[in-house]
C-alpha cells in the first residue's frame, strides 16, 4: 500500500539557498530509488523558513530502505546542519 512521508524542516535564516541546493540533490537521488512515486516541497506562507516535503512511496519498506541509503544519509547530515531545529519525519497511510 502506498504511503506518504511528511518531512517538516525549519531552515536557519540565511541558509535557504544551500538548503534548496541540497534538497534538489536529495530528490535527484531519490527519484530512481525503488518504490519512489512522487515528491513536492512546500514553504509555509506565514513562516518562510518552514518547509514541508511530501513524498509518496509504493510502501513503507521502500521508504525505509531509502531512508537507510548511504547517499541519503550523507546529504541528510549536511541538511541537518542548516536546520533551526531537528527535522521531523512521519509516515502516513491512506485512510
Amino acid at each position: 500500500m502506498a504511503v506518504r512521508i511528511i518531512i517538516d524542516r525549519k531552515v536557519k535564516k540565511g541558509k535557504e539557498r544551500d538548503f534548496a541546493k541540497m534538497l534538489r540533490e536529495l530528490r535527484t537521488k531519490a527519484i530512481p530509488s525503488k518504490g519512489y512515486i512522487s515528491g513536492e516541497t512546500l514553504r509555509a506562507q506565514d513562516d518562510p523558513y518552514n518547509y514541508i516535503v511530501i513524498t509518496t512511496w509504493q510502501n513503507a519498506e521502500d521508504w525505509k530502505s531509502w531512508e537507510k541509503n548511504p547517499d541519503r544519509k550523507k546529504i541528510h547530515a549536511k541538511i541537518e546542519k542548516l536546520m533551526a531545529r531537528p527535522t521531523k519525519t512521519k509516515i502516513y497511510m491512506y485512510a
